[in-house]
């Protein structure tokens, strides 16, 4: 061919032979037309083995097809353009090994015959090296995704101290308030019985040298009730410390709730004032039932004092109890000082008295731990009051299934 001769001649005059990259020239039929050294090197072959072969010698036997039919299109339409944009393009050597490749079509005419300049880089160091750096990147990427969760981790961990921290404060400042009031109810509460106990035994001593039995009597009834009053105090703080500290355990034994209603009133009578009443009433079935028997007689004694202490002299406490379907009830309804609307929100919170109780010896602890006892039974407490007019309290304790104890 002319052209091809001509072309053979000009390759010695322009630095087609000595270009860095591969380059192939073929014709608008795809048959190669010259190839310059660093494309024979690329592909392993000699110019007489590539010339006049068919460009699809180098394209691999997987990609034949649809190269045919892109570079007929191409013929159809030629312009400069990198070929396959965008997509992994791989040529075949003689040994028919596969590389990696980048090629860029440059299309021109000569004596009106149309050829087009094919321009291809071997890439597969840089693809080596894309790989590489994509690996390093990953391996980045997990080192920085790993970092940010032990960071995560640490500043969960920060939030979690900080927050036990507060925790550990508020129970501390939450405790020194108690251990405030605490100091304060005992210093105040413990003054008045221990200085009517000096007093009653100094008169009573006086009143035994003059032989005056009944008023000897009077003074060391006083002695009795102010020693009953501290010893009471002393049970609510140790009942209290207990329960504070979770060792106190529900214990049920087998016992008769109507027996032992009945008992604990007739002691608590003992208590009364001048002229004041204690009525019983019991209603409902007859047979034994499953309770912690110190933990009732604790939230029991406790309502039914409660309602002596805050009730006036010829005044009558009514206590009724009902035993049904395994669920004891107690009601105990008294005609006292009665607690206001504003006391009633804080009536359970330990050391908390009524403004109108302050009168009255106490330790502003008895309901509260009722309320914890009650709740260890798994029972319920309700209450209506008005001032001046009295307060009922009604209790609701079930039988207990499980963990029965004889008693002793």
């Amino acid at each position: 061919m002319v052209w091809k001769s001509r072309m053979q001649d000009l390759s010695f005059k322009i630095p087609f032979n000595h270009a860095a990259e591969g380059m192939i020239v073929v014709n608008n039929t795809g048959e190669i037309i010259h190839v310059n050294q660093a494309a024979m090197r690329m592909f392993g072959y000699t110019l007489e083995e590539l010339s006049g072969s068919n460009i699809d010698l180098l394209v691999p036997d997987s990609a034949k097809s649809k190269h045919a039919m892109n570079r007929e299109s191409y013929a159809g339409n030629p312009h400069t353009r990198p070929m396959g944009k965008g997509m992994d393009l791989f040529a075949k050597k003689k040994d028919a090994t596969e590389f990696p490749v980048e090629i860029s079509l440059s299309p021109f005419q000569v004596e009106d015959e149309n050829f087009v300049l094919a321009f291809i880089v071997d890439i597969t160091e840089k693809k080596a090296a894309d790989a590489k750096l994509e690996a390093y990147y990953s391996k980045l990427e997990n080192e920085v995704k790993k970092r940010t969760l032990i960071l995560s981790e640490a500043v969960l961990e920060l939030e979690k101290t900080k927050s036990e921290l507060h925790d550990a404060l508020s129970k501390e400042k939450k405790l020194n308030d108690l251990k405030s009031r605490f100091v304060s109810m005992v210093s105040h509460e413990f003054r008045t019985p221990l200085a009517t106990v000096l007093s009653s035994i100094d008169l009573a001593e006086q009143y035994l040298e003059t032989g005056e039995k009944e008023k000897q009597k009077k003074h060391f009834s006083r002695v009795r009730t102010a020693l009953h009053g501290l010893t009471a105090i002393l049970n609510d703080v140790l009942s209290l410390g207990r329960l504070e500290e979770g060792r106190i355990s529900v214990k049920p034994v087998k016992m008769n709730f109507r027996e032992f209603i009945s008992e604990l009133t007739d002691e608590l009578r003992g208590l009364t004032k001048e002229g004041q009443q204690i009525t019983l009433a019991f209603d409902g079935e007859q047979g034994d039932v499953f309770a912690d028997k110190n933990i009732l007689r604790q939230i029991c004694s406790n309502l039914i004092s409660n309602a002596i202490k805050f009730s006036p002299e010829n005044s009558v406490v009514e206590v009724s109890a009902s035993q049904r379907n395994n669920l004891m009830v107690l009601r105990v309804k008294d005609q006292g000082i009665g607690i206001s609307e504003e006391d009633q929100k804080s009536l359970f919170k330990s050391f908390f008295r009524g403004q109108n109780a302050t009168n009255i010896q106490g330790t502003g602890l008895g309901l509260n731990i009722v309320f914890k006892y009650i709740q260890l039974l798994d029972g319920d407490i309700s209450f209506e009051s008005n001032l001046n007019e009295g307060s009922e309290f009604v209790i609701e304790i079930p039988s207990a299934t499980e963990g029965v104890e004889e008693p002793e």
